[in-house]
């Protein structure tokens, strides 16, 4: 329908020409951008283009030949444009299929590409087909791959659509309109995935749960797909996910050691007040103690190590800074590793943890809290420093890293004395 239409606007800038009697010569040219699919994934808006030619003494002979046609020019005289999609590959593979150094079954193994995954189309061999996806080159046998129209058709399904913000600041309106109510404001540079697109509106998710509509004036609309991964990007991420396991473990057991020299400390100041007094007895303190929220790390140290959890998936309820956390879960379990008790959902944080502190003065550590058009708290995440935050923000997208404005700031608390 997009070709239909600017191939048509075309053949009206033609025939106004005509009218006006001068000969034109029409070709329609392409214009593609490499944003999302390197390569050949097309800006769609501003795809086709008209250009024309006056040549003196065809103006006549032009308009009579338009006169008799009166439809739209042959074939022969509007040079038929290459589709985007011609040399895009979608796999379509059960899970995935392997990417080889030659086109065989017995050659190395340099990739995979996953279902839904995209590649450039660079070359075909018989049944292979030379593949560049993501950093991975390599060949894949072809009966795994939908190319060019078979593509296209795959493009909504597989591809994701992100708004990045182009203005200093833009409203975010619970419905699209300029006099709808505002939700919050994004700041230039930050990028939001678009769940529903309108003729001058787009809905955008911001947190789980959290989403509402910006003015297409003000955003760049990207679309990205999934790409292959190398054998070596793969190792990396298993290493990346077992350094998160151990980083775990490891602060773990470090707090049980503090805890329980702690523990020693509080018997051995229980014992000596016992030995002074033996009328008195301290033991209903030595328990406060101990499950207190008081903990060990400063601001930096802790935003640290909530660095080593981002991109694990966001789950509902969940606290795992591995096999998935929610916002307040996420940031609760980080403090627990340090021996910081904090409410468990992030409105009774806001309320009851910490100190508050302002935006102004914020440190790594530090918890910034978020609240929907209503006013209430709904989202927490972690200052880690240089204006950025770490935050369970839905389940696309996981724990990731944001700009701390990425959505208007409500309160900073200060755990950490």
């Amino acid at each position: 329908m997009l070709r239909s239409t600017a191939v048509k606007a075309s053949l009206c800038t033609a025939a106004l020409l005509l009218t006006l009697g001068a000969g034109v010569r029409v070709q329609a040219a392409e214009s593609v951008s490499d944003t999302g699919l390197a390569g050949i994934m097309p800006v769609l808006d501003n795809y086709y283009v008209a250009t024309a030619e006056v040549e003196k003494g065809e103006a006549e002979k032009l308009l009579d030949t338009f006169a008799k046609e009166k439809e739209e020019p042959s074939s022969d005289k509007v040079e038929k444009v290459k589709s985007p999609y011609a040399n895009l590959g979608i796999s379509i593979a059960d899970n995935y299929v392997n990417i080889r150094v030659k086109p065989n079954t017995d050659s190395k193994i340099v990739g995979k590409l996953y279902k839904g995954c995209a590649t450039d189309i660079l070359a075909t061999k018989g049944d292979w087909v030379k593949i560049k996806s993501g950093d991975v080159k390599g060949y894949i046998n072809k009966e795994f791959l939908a190319i060019g129209s078979e593509a296209e058709k795959l493009v909504d399904k597989y591809a994701d659509k992100y708004a990045t913000v182009n203005t200093e600041t833009l409203f975010v309106r619970e419905k699209p309109g300029t006099d709808k109510t505002i939700v919050t404001m994004v700041p230039q540079g930050e990028t939001y995935y678009i769940s529903k697109e309108f003729n001058k509106w787009a809905k955008i998710e911001i947190d789980q749960g959290e989403d509402g509509f910006v003015s297409k004036d003000f955003i760049t609309i990207n679309v990205k797909f999934k790409y292959a991964i190398s054998i070596k990007e793969e190792m990396a991420k298993i290493a990346a996910e077992k350094a998160a396991k151990k980083a775990e473990a490891d602060r773990l057991e470090e707090l049980a050691k503090e805890r329980e020299a702690q523990r020693q400390s509080s018997n051995q100041q229980s014992h000596q007040s016992s030995s002074s007094n033996s009328g008195s007895s301290n033991s209903g303190s030595s328990n406060n103690s101990s499950g207190s929220s008081s903990g060990s790390g400063n601001g930096q140290a802790i935003a640290n190590y909530a660095l080593n959890f981002v991109g694990n998936p966001y789950v509902w309820g969940g606290t795992s800074l591995t096999n998935g956390a929610d916002c307040s879960g996420f940031v609760y379990s980080v403090y627990s590793h340090f021996g910081y008790s904090i409410p468990r959902d992030s409105r009774s944080q806001a309320a009851g943890a910490g100190y508050e502190v302002s935006v102004s003065n914020i440190q790594p550590g530090d918890l910034i809290y978020y609240t929907n058009s209503s006013g209430t708290v709904n989202h927490v995440a972690m200052y880690i420093g240089n204006g950025k935050v770490v935050n369970a923000s839905n389940e696309r997208d996981g724990i990731k890293i944001s700009q701390y404005n990425y959505r208007t700031p409500y309160k900073v608390k200060r755990i950490v004395k």
